[in-house]
């Protein structure tokens, strides 16, 4: 069995590993807005159903997005939660 420090040391490096995910997420939820932004201009007027479609599509992908990050952050208050209790 892994000593407490060593138990601690793993999930300070987990910790470590859902930032930098969060980062990614982050970014990718930036990107995806300017994608968005994008695209409106692009097809402004445009009464295409599938304008619509696409438009509904990205802010679909960015909920999800959102959703994931509030997830991590969940599981990094229970982590450091449980780091407390050792």
């Amino acid at each position: 069995m892994a000593s407490v420090a060593e138990l601690k040391s793993a999930i300070d490096a987990a910790l470590q590993q859902i930032g930098e995910g969060q980062a990614a997420v982050q970014a990718a939820s930036e990107k995806l807005a300017e994608a968005q932004q994008t695209l409106a201009g692009a097809l402004e007027g445009s009464g295409h159903a599938t304008v619509g479609a696409a438009q509904a599509s990205l802010s679909q992908a960015n909920q999800e997005l959102e959703e994931c990050l509030a997830a991590t952050l969940a599981a990094v208050e229970q982590a450091q939660q449980y780091v407390a209790t050792l």
